[in-house]
């Protein structure tokens, strides 16, 4: 089945890391090239991959490291300060669960190459089943509305549902102020050959009132533990109105973290410049501030279900 540039953007040949640059997209598909850590992170600091990209890329820089240090000098402390870079780059995805993961592999004396490997095959077969099981959601003629993008799973939806003789189509957020649904999910949508829809993020309530969409599918960068998930900001709008509406709401979420509840999510705020230029072309008035938290949190009980990504060890 053919899977989109997104569903897995990050490669790593020889020593090199190829991470696809999303912030080009869909103006030109080129990968960033990251020789060590430190650029890996700073990568992943400037949203050049997210969602799972950033998962992927996080063992690949682990993988990365241990190539590079065949003589196995100090490996335990380069991997507790690989870890800890990581872990400052960006808040609400817990990549501390993650790492702590890969130190706790390295701890055991176990080949750590090997446990990286095996775990990035049963995570891209766990993708592809978490797709399966979602288009089972969905029926014939279904008009789905998602918002930012999952990394290659909505057109891994739609081609699971044609499989079984279901055409669905999809209306898609622009996502501001990065335009990750307009950039990312309607490129990959339409690269696939389905219908989609491009809406602004403020007209969700009239396109629900509209009757044009009748099911409601996002993504999650976290699940506490009681079921609240942080996603991209102006998910939490959609599922109140959802609610609302009467449409289901469905989530397509990693493995829950130690979170106990939303609450325990640290929301990131990326800097003001984001909001107030766009490619480097100021689109405010100069001195104006700006206020941008990157994800809200959308509690359980807006939620129609969980699908969950089940990763095999």
């Amino acid at each position: 089945m053919k899977v989109s540039p997104l569903f897995w953007p990050v490669d790593l040949k020889s020593n090199t890391i190829y991470i696809l640059d999303e912030t080009r997209l869909p103006q030109k598909l080129v990968y960033s090239r990251a020789t060590n850590y430190k650029q890996a992170c700073q990568v992943i600091r400037e949203m050049k991959t997210r969602a799972v990209g950033q998962v992927i890329l996080v063992f690949y820089i682990f993988l990365q490291a241990l190539k590079q240090n065949k003589a196995k000098k100090s490996l335990s402390g380069l991997l507790i300060k690989i870890a800890g870079e990581i872990n400052s780059t960006r808040p609400t995805l817990p990549f501390k669960f993650l790492t702590d993961m890969v130190l706790g592999w390295a701890k055991s004396g176990a080949p750590l190459d090997k446990c990286i490997s095996k775990f990035l095959e049963n995570l891209k077969a766990a993708r592809i089943k978490q797709a399966e099981k979602a288009s089972l959601l969905f029926n014939d003629k279904d008009v789905i509305l998602t918002h930012c993008n999952v990394s290659g799973l909505m057109p891994l939806i739609a081609q699971f549902c044609l499989k079984k003789d279901k055409k669905i189509s999809f209306y898609v957020t622009e996502t501001r102020p990065y335009l990750q649904g307009s950039r990312l999910t309607a490129w990959e949508l339409k690269e696939g050959g389905f219908e989609v829809t491009i809406i602004s993020d403020n007209m969700v309530a009239q396109i629900m009132h509209e009757k044009r969409i009748n099911k409601v599918m996002v993504g999650a960068d976290h699940l506490a533990q009681n079921g609240d998930i942080a996603n991209k900001i102006g998910t939490y709008q959609i599922a109140i109105l959802a609610k609302h509406f009467n449409i289901p709401f469905y989530v397509l979420c990693p493995p829950a973290s130690s979170a106990k509840s939303g609450s325990d999510i640290e929301i990131e705020v990326r800097p003001d410049k984001e909001l107030l230029e766009y490619c480097g072309i100021a689109i405010a008035p100069k001195g104006v501030k700006a206020y941008y938290p990157a994800f809200d949190i959308t509690p359980d009980n807006l939620i129609t279900k969980h699908i969950h990504l089940e990763i095999g060890r």
